[in-house]
């Protein structure tokens, strides 16, 4: 049972629609299985049933009280994996863009996760105890769809314990590559900012102005590479890993990634042939059962020939 208490600073909130655009649930539900939900009386209002359009009042009480869904995960052998590393405990992919790591409300069968339980059937039962856990066999962090590099998931219940431990404690060093617009102040930096989500729902923001929820810290730690004409190539280095954290940052400082459409700004294009954000896992380095990892993750086709293009 998840409990949500609606702030007052909020009003006039159709009950349905906060709950699709707020990312309260455990999964992004479409509008229309919660509003089933709430017609059933699994979501509630100070414990009383209403109707999806009930529009929300100050320091009203959610609850969501959703149990498992009991299909199956589905096997997709066309996902076709990129193995960097594998042994007894971990599976290291380099993630192509475009690629979604785990089914959605909108997308059930062509993502990471698919893939993994074709490949490796054993995975389905190494997850999480969340309403749809099971929908994340055996991955222990994330990358956005369409940002491409290097993930590690794990192959058994106690090693995806382990590893989410570390990722929370920020004992993994995470490192990502990213071309940005325009040019940075300094060469080097610390982006110390909270992130929360943005008052209209849709995206992340820097904990300023109107948001919603709860801020939450996020520091991001840069340098830059390399300088072209109207642009950084930058690496970051996120100490915590808020969702959109590297894109939220970099944007907020008025340089947003190149191809990022969420967080572009009306006054910078993004250049003919980007299609997706640069943004690029580079490497993970953790220690796992007394041995230590670095995996390391070579630019993708689309983002080196970019590059040279701007040469």
């Amino acid at each position: 049972m998840k409990k949500i208490i609606f702030s007052d600073q909020q009003t006039n909130v159709r009950i349905d629609k906060f709950l699709k655009e707020g990312f309260f649930l455990d999964m992004d539900m479409a509008r229309g299985e919660i509003i089933r939900a709430i017609k059933a009386g699994k979501i509630t209002v100070n414990e009383k049933v209403v109707k999806p359009s009930y529009s929300l009042r100050g320091q009203d009480v959610i609850s969501i009280d959703l149990e498992k869904k009991k299909e199956e995960l589905s096997s997709n052998a066309k996902i076709k994996l990129e193995i960097v590393y594998k042994d007894e405990n971990i599976i290291v992919i380099n993630k192509p863009a475009g690629l979604q790591v785990h089914p959605s409300a909108v997308e059930k069968e062509n993502t990471l996760a698919n893939g993994l339980v074709a490949e490796f059937p054993k995975m389905k039962d190494v997850h999480d105890d969340s309403t749809f856990g099971w929908m994340r066999p055996g991955i222990v962090h994330r990358l956005d769809k369409d940002t491409s590099g290097v993930m590690v998931v794990a192959r058994n219940q106690k090693t995806f314990n382990e590893l989410k431990r570390q990722f929370a404690h920020r004992e993994i060093e995470k490192k990502y590559v990213a071309l940005v617009h325009g040019h940075l102040d300094s060469t080097e930096g610390v982006i110390d900012a909270p992130i929360a989500r943005a008052a209209n729902f849709k995206k992340q923001k820097i904990a300023e102005g109107k948001i919603k929820g709860t801020a939450r810290p996020a520091v991001t730690e840069y340098g830059v590479v390399k300088r072209f004409r109207d642009f950084d190539l930058i690496e970051a280095r996120p100490k915590t890993g808020r969702m959109h954290q590297i894109r939220v940052h970099f944007a907020s400082l008025g340089h947003p990634i190149v191809g990022d459409e969420k967080y572009a700004r009306k006054y910078l294009k993004n250049p003919a042939g980007t299609m997706r954000q640069l943004l690029h896992a580079k490497s993970l380095k953790f220690k796992l059962w007394g041995e230590e990892f670095d995996f390391q993750s070579e630019l993708p086709a689309d983002f080196a020939s970019f590059l040279t293009k701007i040469e």
